[in-house]
């Protein structure tokens, strides 16, 4: 099992004032944007990925469905299957089955403190 730290994800109540801090204040630059949901349903908010020196992101998320601040921590693996299966075999706590994101597969696990950690697969 290859599981890689890939971003941390922050609920934000403004997406602009805090692409500005993440840009002029800390020296991010923008990634890519996306909007929620993928496609074919009304939106209902955005990512912006931020990214900084090596390969760690922050990702910012507009909804209003999420509480502002700290929302998960995003790890990138190579096969959703093995990896879910393998979490399972060790004792992980699943809150989120695999669903499908539009550019790969999520699914949540939750630590010994109740911090959430979406597993992802990129396809």
């Amino acid at each position: 099992m290859s599981i890689q730290v890939k971003y941390t994800t922050i609920i934000v109540d403004d997406m602009e004032e805090s692409i500005k801090f993440y840009r002029e204040v800390l020296g991010f630059e923008i990634d890519s944007v996306y909007r929620l949901p993928p496609k074919g349903e009304p939106v209902v908010g955005s990512i912006t990925l931020m990214k900084s020196e090596g390969d760690t992101m922050v990702e910012l998320i507009k909804n209003n469905e999420y509480n502002t601040g700290f929302y998960s921590i995003g790890m990138e693996v190579n096969d959703m299957e093995t990896t879910i299966n393998e979490l399972k075999e060790k004792g992980a706590k699943i809150i989120a089955e695999p669903v499908n994101t539009g550019v790969g597969s999520c699914a949540f696990i939750e630590d010994p403190n109740g911090v959430k950690i979406c597993i992802i697969h990129h396809f």
